[in-house]
């Protein structure tokens, strides 16, 4: 005797359920009919003698374009003129890539510049003492 769970797929706050299944089941979720931002996905599972489970997949949806800030983090203290550099791209048609926009620029960090210093430091040194031991 094989006894099946029913499943009803919910999203966020909705009574009426995107789709009432018997298990197991593939369901593919089309993201592009959803608003950017967080969403909960709720599964209801009902087995044959009425005990029900719940599962909520909290997920956050972000089909427009990528937006990337630099110079500005959250929730950071500012003053006086800051300087921001704002990029936004999108995945376009996913079938082809193309590399020009895919990509935000940055900065060159601090610890970067550190250690170009050091090396060329140590570079002089090395040639100092290199040519001091030639004469």
């Amino acid at each position: 005797m094989e006894t099946k769970c029913s499943i009803r797929v919910l999203l966020d706050d909705e009574s009426t359920p995107l789709g009432e299944f018997s298990s197991p089941v593939t369901f593919d979720l089309d993201t592009r009919k959803l608003s950017d931002g967080p969403h909960v996905l709720k599964v209801l599972s009902t087995d044959s003698s009425g005990q029900t489970g719940v599962r909520l997949i909290p997920f956050t949806v972000r089909n427009g374009p990528a937006i990337d800030i630099e110079g500005l983090s959250a929730n950071e203290t500012v003053d006086g003129d800051v300087p921001l550099m704002i990029n936004a791209y999108s995945k376009g048609n996913q079938k082809s890539f193309i590399i020009y926009g895919s990509e935000s620029p940055r900065g060159i960090p601090a610890w970067m510049i550190i250690l170009i210093i050091f090396f060329l430091g140590w570079a002089v040194h090395y040639l100092v003492s290199y040519l001091s031991m030639r004469t």
